[in-house]
């Protein structure tokens, strides 16, 4: 039986690091807003410390081009979440998760579809585990549908990162997911953009569970 974690429980957002790069994974600590049978829902507050794998110079891997992004040297870096906060989605059953993003003014972006494996639980350590699947889709509020990263998800092929064959797979995925917007079904239609945080909610306190070779505040030196 599937362990739900209370509303404002912290828990670990990780997607996993894959092939030579298998140890360094991005942790992201988030809070439970909602963990039932119709998904996990949870809250990545701006602020909040996190991990990430990033070039060993410190710059975001996707800067060293599709294909060199994928096979170039990594560490981890200790770092905050700089943008406004996401709100995600993770539906049972599938391979993505739906991220709710905000402006500045608090005025609703839009919904980003982030393919990726679904989610295996660890309920004693509150993490729940994923591999990013490079392609992503955004989508307006008005409904338009926006592909992202296709030369990232060749890249992935090129650098060996995914065959062919996962490739059409994660390419399918996203047509399904396409298909699930069409229709508004959930998480789509659960009206999670006019969802704000508790004003009480506290920022997570750092991942403990790796350490990491890069610094945030070396970098910034």
């Amino acid at each position: 039986m599937t362990r739900y974690w209370e509303p404002g429980t912290t828990i670990e957002w990780v997607y996993e690091g894959t092939g030579r790069h298998a140890d360094l994974p991005n942790v992201r600590p988030m809070t439970v807003v909602r963990d039932d049978a119709d998904g996990l829902v949870a809250w990545l507050a701006p602020g909040t410390p996190l991990l990430k794998p990033v070039l060993v110079d410190g710059r975001e891997t996707r800067h060293a081009g599709p294909v060199a992004m994928f096979t170039d040297d990594r560490v981890l870096k200790l770092d905050v979440w700089r943008g406004t906060g996401i709100l995600k989605v993770a539906p049972p059953g599938r391979p993505w998760s739906v991220w709710h993003f905000w402006a500045e003014d608090g005025a609703f972006r839009g919904w980003y579809v982030n393919l990726e494996r679904e989610h295996v639980r660890d309920a004693a350590s509150r993490r729940t585990s994923t591999v990013d699947h490079v392609l992503d889709l955004w989508i307006d509020p008005d409904r338009g549908i926006e592909w992202k990263d296709e030369d990232e998800l060749e890249g992935a092929v090129t650098a060996g990162r995914f065959t062919p064959a996962e490739a059409e797979q994660i390419v399918a995925d996203a047509h399904a997911a396409i298909r699930d917007i069409e229709a508004w079904t959930p998480p789509f239609s659960d009206d999670w953009q006019y969802w704000r945080a508790p004003a009480d909610w506290r920022l997570p306190a750092a991942p403990t569970t790796h350490q990491p070779t890069l610094i945030a505040e070396e970098l910034h030196s």
